[in-house]
């Protein structure tokens, strides 16, 4: 990968020796969608996570990270998190609140670290794909090694079954 791309989250996957994979794809000038991403990226949609940022009742911020192909239950994530709601923070107050843009928000390398939850169902897979901290650019690696990196928790977090 040439230097010009390496992002934050890239290069903490380095510093921590982490082995992963970058699947770089091109940007159309729409909307790009989850399943779009997983579809340009040759992987299946259950094993590409989005991530979501939103914010407790008491107004702190965590972070969930579903497949692209799921929806997050709200209701569900606020019982993993301790509180009875959660709400999605504004698209606009991403950037400043995480350090990354909409389509290309990572869990890895955030400005501040916040507490987050990645749906139990990617313990079910070798590697997981995720954004690599810019539009374009998904890291492909264990999930388990995704946890341990940033602290998080397994939860059930989606809406329903996920496809198989």
């Amino acid at each position: 990968m040439s230097k010009k791309k390496k992002t934050n989250a890239i290069r903490l996957l380095e510093r921590q020796k982490i082995a992963y994979e970058i699947r770089e794809f091109k940007i159309d000038d729409g909307l790009m969608d989850g399943l779009s991403v997983a579809e340009k990226t040759g992987r299946m949609p259950e094993q590409v996570f989005k991530t979501l940022v939103a914010q407790r009742e008491d107004g702190n911020i965590c972070v969930f990270c579903v497949p692209v192909s799921c929806s997050l239950d709200l209701k569900k994530a606020a019982k993993a998190v301790g509180t009875k709601r959660i709400r999605m923070i504004p698209m606009q107050e991403l950037l400043g609140r995480t350090g990354y843009v909409h389509g290309g928000c990572s869990p890895v390398g955030m400005k501040k670290s916040y507490p987050t939850w990645i749906d139990q169902s990617a313990k079910g897979y070798d590697k997981i794909c995720m954004s690599g901290g810019a539009r374009g650019i998904q890291v492909c690696l264990a999930p388990i090694k995704l946890q341990e990196m940033i602290r998080s928790q397994w939860a059930d977090l989606t809406e329903g079954e996920i496809p198989q």
